[in-house]
């Protein structure tokens, strides 16, 4: 692993370390303030292309760390993640949220951590939907790394 690599990697620990925290030492819904805070907290976090993103459409997508899959997450903290094919479109929805009350954008940016940073461990607990129906899967139904990728 490079340095920048394990730099990238000790950097997302922590920024999951402080949310979780935050998750474990919170228990009111977020303020206004809060809201505000964790938008510009997720801002910091985003690449330039993300922040265009977010900036448009309150969305941005992300690159799966195991399979390579692009994921769209939407402004929100709940049934906010799209799996999206080649062509961008919608494939499936996907749920998983850290514990606690936390605001909108502190759950983004958890989520998008967890999709860049070990996709397959939060697919195996997350749920997913193809239209109303919300399952979590089986093991052999989820995605499959992709070796040397």
């Amino acid at each position: 692993m490079s340095a920048l690599a394990c730099a990238n990697f000790c950097v997302a620990m922590l920024g999951a370390a402080c949310l979780i925290f935050t998750i474990l030492t919170d228990t009111r819904p977020p303020s206004r303030q809060a809201q505000e805070k964790s938008l510009a907290l997720l801002r910091r976090w985003l690449s330039p292309e993300q922040a265009a993103q977010y900036n448009s459409k309150e969305q941005f997508d992300v690159i799966g760390s195991d399979t390579g899959t692009r994921y769209r997450i939407r402004r929100g903290d709940i049934t906010n993640i799209d799996q999206l094919d080649s062509a961008g479109d919608k494939v499936c929805a996907w749920c998983f949220v850290p514990e606690g009350n936390l605001a909108a954008g502190d759950c983004m940016l958890a989520q998008k951590i967890a999709l860049e940073t070990f996709e397959a461990k939060v697919l195996a607990i997350a749920n997913r939907s193809e239209g109303n129906v919300w399952r979590r899967l089986s093991p052999d139904e989820l995605p499959v790394p992709q070796i040397g990728g």
